[in-house]
């Protein structure tokens, strides 16, 4: 977030968006004012110009905050060569890791891009086409190759990471299944995808669905498009 001049320190800019993170997963970006963000951080209302210009300045930094960070830790984990498998395997492994580790940030790019305006919104849509065609890539590699059996690798795309990305609406930390169980199986769902194996997608699928109930408040408030958060 763009610091203002006057602004009083990197603490309270972590303490508000802590605190915006929290109100908003909660209670929706409609309905969080920030005379209440300013009282859960204990600051005057006044002081939030400090760091942002209005509310929506706040939302948008919140979002594309979190796709910055995605990005880079994507980046980060892929493997530069490989098989196509090796690849797919990795790029499972993380989104199942990173939404699990910060279910809040990704329910919020879910659910308040219809809060953004125009042009933020516009902005945060590239970023979420980048990340889908990083997982894209690896997908047009493997049916090149011969290594994934798919007809449509768009598809494909869409339709894994609506499935991993699910997972912050319904995965409860502390419940059966840890982040490495939820690697494991959700990285033998996705390879069973790739490479057309539709019984063991199903023996996945049946392993994954008695998993424990939700963890995040989830608000739903219209349509959603399945991909990135």
């Amino acid at each position: 977030m763009a610091r203002i001049a006057g602004s009083s320190g990197p603490r309270t800019e972590e303490a508000i968006r802590r605190a915006g993170l929290s109100l908003i997963a909660t209670h929706g970006y409609a309905a969080m004012s920030l005379r209440q963000l300013a009282a859960e951080v204990g600051i005057q209302q006044g002081s939030l110009y400090n760091y942002f210009r209005n509310k929506q300045e706040f939302l948008f930094d919140l979002i594309r905050g979190h796709m910055l960070d995605l990005h880079a830790a994507l980046d980060a984990a892929l493997l530069a060569e490989g098989s196509a498998e090796a690849r797919l395997t990795r790029f499972t492994e993380f989104h199942v890791a990173y939404h699990v580790a910060r279910p809040q940030e990704v329910f919020i790019c879910y659910s308040e891009l219809r809060s953004l305006e125009p042009d933020n919104l516009a902005a945060v849509v590239a970023m979420r086409r980048d990340y889908e065609r990083k997982l894209g890539d690896i997908l047009d590699h493997g049916r090149a190759t011969g290594e994934f059996r798919l007809a449509d690798t768009r598809m494909a795309t869409l339709a894994i990471l609506a499935m991993l990305s699910g997972i912050c609406t319904w995965y409860k930390p502390g419940g059966r299944l840890s982040t490495d169980g939820l690697q494991q199986i959700f990285t033998g769902m996705v390879l069973a995808l790739a490479h057309g194996e539709t019984q063991a997608l199903a023996h996945g699928a049946m392993q994954g669905e008695v998993a424990e109930p939700v963890a995040v408040p989830v608000r739903r408030r219209g349509p959603l498009r399945a991909g990135v958060g």
